[in-house]
């Protein structure tokens, strides 16, 4: 029997990470701000009714950018919470690679924008496709005292980061840069000092070095 399920985006968000490196490795980790716009066949004031009741919002999406072939898959990932160097099964990660390229996000909703949603604290890349979305219900959702295997804290700052004053930020993408960067958004497996970064962030790239535990913007470039 045949159990394909076929399924059609509902929304797409649209955010300030145009590429996947600098994104938080989870929700909520950082303030991001981002809209939720919905396609033409979904985007119905009807089907918002009630959702301002809701914080949160769980997310169903696809890894847009996960480029491995359909049907090639490993069954163990090496989570960089674990420095890279640690394989263990793909159920117990949140890894992108997985059969069915799917993810799982609960973000704060913000404010219900005419037809948009605005929601804070999303890990998603900008035009990543939205498959549903749930209202997340504390009762049935939170379950603080389960466990939580290798995840089981949240990932703590660890660099310091100095953003110069002339660079064309608002207040508001300052302190979303401050607590991206300060998780430190390079693979686990990099560490020189020579090197510079570059993050896609609003349109255009920020670049950055890191030496001693202190992570320095160099450049904002269009």
């Amino acid at each position: 029997m045949n159990h394909t399920l076929q399924i059609e985006p509902v929304a797409y968000y649209k955010g300030p990470f145009g590429s996947k490196f600098g994104i938080p490795r989870q929700s909520s980790l950082a303030d991001v701000r981002g809209r939720i716009v919905f396609t033409e066949t979904y985007r119905n004031r009807e089907a918002l009714r009630g959702l301002e009741g809701f914080g949160r919002i769980w997310l169903i999406w696809g890894f847009s950018a996960n480029k491995a072939a359909k049907g090639e898959w490993q069954p163990t990932v090496r989570p960089p919470r674990l420095g890279g160097n640690t394989a263990v099964g793909v159920w117990a990660t949140r890894s992108p690679y997985r059969p069915n390229p799917l993810g799982l996000s609960c973000v704060e909703v913000e404010q219900i924008d005419g037809l948009d949603i605005i929601v804070k604290g999303a890990d998603l890349m900008d035009g990543t496709p939205i498959y549903d979305i749930k209202p997340y219900v504390a009762y049935a959702d939170a379950f603080p005292e389960s466990a939580s295997g290798f995840a089981s804290e949240a990932p703590q700052p660890v660099l310091e980061v100095v953003i110069p004053e002339h660079l064309p930020f608002t207040p508001e993408q300052r302190e979303t840069l401050r607590q991206i960067l300060a998780l430190d958004p390079r693979p686990a497996y990099q560490d020189n000092p020579e090197r510079e970064y570059a993050m896609p962030f609003h349109g255009a790239d920020v670049c950055f070095r890191v030496q001693n535990g202190v992570l320095t913007v160099t450049d904002y470039r269009e």
